[in-house]
């Protein structure tokens, strides 16, 4: 299917579901447009001379209540790809010039912060909802599936309450966020009857919609906006209704003398290791690269190069459990290997794919890697073309791979990924807006990594990765690892993965345990010169987090002035800047770097010996 001929499919499909939705919450809606055919529909907005598919401004949609033909609203198909404030401001205009206070707007691939901030100050004079495209792709013709529910007026209210001597705290709570509650647009505090058939029967359940506690609300949030509508599907799930429920298959397999060994060896291994694992059919431990069958050019690039010669405990049992094409969630504490544990693998497939049919120009890549920040990304792809150069130089077949991240100009990354490419690493939001802008595609993708996972959701990636995994065209392994991943996440990694296997080495939610851990209480105006002092009390490397970038400054500003050997990097540097930052650190030309937590997941430095948190940080992920 051509390009435009999917993004009209796409846009038909969407534009039906957000009729349906409209008139499941009451409003007018023609029965011939809720069952208006694709060619009906590429007839009345996409036959022009000009364009193939339709605009989408054209497709707007303005209904009115069936109770109240004053209670209008307003369906909104922004050009942006990400809509910002400006988008927001003309909606609003709009809907001020005709009197309209209700509307939905349907994103295409996420908001930014300041319009998601400036739909919330709209309230209570604009009602506001945006649902993105990928949420609407899915169910679209099963809206059966949906309950019906009717909101209960006050004296019904009261009246239900009396009939069964309960009080308001008694009702059932529903989420704002629940499916349910955003499709039929209900607010906190309204009473609802949804009818559940399948669950109750043909009774029904009456709820009241809360907000419930903060913890509560944020984890289903975040699950919500993951897992709802399929987030996690490929387009070819999307459209053809395909599920996957088996995992992928490789042709590696373990030495036949690990094969023969028992569950309860390897159990005994696991518990020797400090190793848990859950999951069916998991592969078994394996204690040297050897027996995992890397390639000689491999293991003396780890061992010359990088001085590894024996596995790490997730790496022993983390790496079968990818080279066997399973999906899995990797726990484990910083510093332990886990970028090995993902890299290796990926670059076994790439070789392998490589040698069966050469990329050509314009495809690829087979293996994505998605991180939260540059300064990760820029080391995973450092880490990835030294073992490419290695391979190169040994003389096979020569690989290339691709960095994806902000700061650095489009143009620039876009050359990389016309001759043909084995892996991307990226970040999440220059990733979505180049395969928005079709630099990159991932037709021929198998092998995802999710590094950080939970970090990149708590940063507010959300909308970025869930549009991302659309542009999928088959099923794929998907790695998710993290130094600490909470129960929110989990549940949310099971809940896309296929079979996925749970490797966790020590304790999940934890750092490492080998560091002396001192605290010490310090008024604020005394801080600087603390810094200063436990800096003359210990040899280089140190590192020193702060929160606020404004800290990070005044930190590097000072030790400058005392003149200590110092760098500094946080999210309002230019890229270059902090790249030149992180590499004077890592070559020994800097003692110390001070950093907000920008660097302080997953970044990699040799020889650290001391590390000063310069205040606590609210979030106990990033102590440490």
């Amino acid at each position: 299917m051509a390009d435009d001929e999917l993004e009209t499919y796409r846009l038909w499909r969407i534009r039906k579901t957000v009729l349906q939705m409209v008139h499941d919450r009451g409003y007018l809606v023609a029965q011939e447009e809720l069952d208006q055919p694709l060619e009906t529909f590429k007839e009345q907005y996409g036959d022009r001379p000009s364009e193939k598919k339709p605009a989408r401004s054209d497709l707007t949609i303005l209904v009115a209540h069936n109770d109240d033909p004053a209670d209008q609203m307003f369906v909104f198909f922004p050009e942006d790809t990400k809509i910002g404030i400006k988008t927001i401001k003309a909606i609003c205009q709009q809907m001020q010039e005709q009197n309209i206070s209700r509307a939905v707007i349907v994103v295409q691939i996420g908001m930014t912060p300041s319009a998601k901030q400036s739909i919330g100050d709209m309230a209570p004079k604009y009602m506001l909802e945006h649902f993105l495209e990928a949420e609407l792709m899915v169910n679209i013709t099963e809206h059966e599936l949906v309950p019906e529910h009717v909101v209960m007026t006050a004296d019904e209210k009261a009246e239900l309450l009396a009939r069964y001597k309960l009080k308001d705290s008694q009702l059932p709570r529903i989420q704002q966020c629940d499916p349910v509650a955003r499709y039929f647009g209900l607010r906190r505090g309204q009473v609802v009857k949804i009818i559940r058939p399948s669950e109750t029967a043909g009774r029904y359940i009456t709820y009241l919609i809360d907000e419930s506690e903060r913890q509560l609300r944020e984890e289903e949030e975040l699950l919500d906006k993951v897992t709802r509508g399929g987030g996690l599907l490929a387009v070819t799930e999307l459209t053809k209704g395909e599920k996957y429920d088996e995992p992928i298959t490789t042709a590696w397999r373990p030495p036949g003398h690990i094969r023969r060994q028992t569950q309860s060896d390897y159990e005994n291994q696991r518990k020797r290791l400090g190793i848990s694992c859950e999951g069916e059919n998991i592969p078994p431990p394996i204690g040297s690269f050897l027996e995992m069958k890397f390639p000689k050019t491999l293991l003396e690039f780890m061992q010359n190069e990088k001085g590894i010669v024996t596995p790490t405990a997730i790496q022993i049992q983390g790496i079968p459990v990818a080279l066997s094409g399973r999906d899995m969630i990797g726990i484990a504490s910083t510093g332990s290997g886990k970028t090995m544990t993902f890299v290796l693998p990926l670059v076994m497939f790439c070789l392998e794919q490589e040698l069966k049919l050469p990329f050509m120009r314009n495809e690829g890549p087979f293996g994505l890697i998605i991180v939260p920040s540059r300064e990760l990304a820029r080391q995973i792809y450092d880490l990835v073309i030294e073992m490419f150069d290695a391979i190169n130089k040994a003389g096979l077949p020569e690989m290339r791979a691709g960095l994806c991240i902000g700061g650095v100009p489009i143009g620039e990354q876009a050359k990389d990924f016309r001759n043909g490419i084995h892996i991307v690493v990226a970040t999440p939001g220059r990733l979505s807006d180049m395969l928005t802008k079709k630099i990159i595609n991932l037709e021929v993708c198998r092998y995802l990594v999710l590094d950080e996972a939970d970090r990149m959701l708590d940063m507010g990636f959300e909308d970025e990765i869930k549009s991302i995994f659309y542009f999928f065209k088959a099923q794929r392994q998907t790695l998710l690892f993290s130094a600490t991943m909470p129960k929110k996440i989990q549940f949310f990694a099971k809940s896309a993965l296929v079979q996925p296997i749970v490797v966790n080495v020590g304790r999940a939610g934890a750092a490492s345990l080998n560091v002396l851990q001192e605290l010490e209480f310090v008024r604020s105006e005394n801080k600087l010169v603390r810094v200063l002092e436990c800096l003359q009390k210990t040899s280089p490397k140190v590192l020193i987090f702060a929160e606020k970038k404004v800290d990070v400054d005044n930190i590097y500003e000072y030790l400058l002035v005392k003149g200590v050997e110092v760098a500094s990097i946080h999210g309002g540097k230019d890229q270059s800047d902090r790249h030149a930052g992180i590499e004077a650190f890592r070559k020994n030309e800097k003692d110390v770097l001070v950093a907000t937590d920008v660097a302080s997941k997953g970044l990699d430095f040799q020889g650290i010996e001391h590390v000063i948190n310069f205040d606590m940080p609210e979030d106990i992920e990033n102590y440490g």
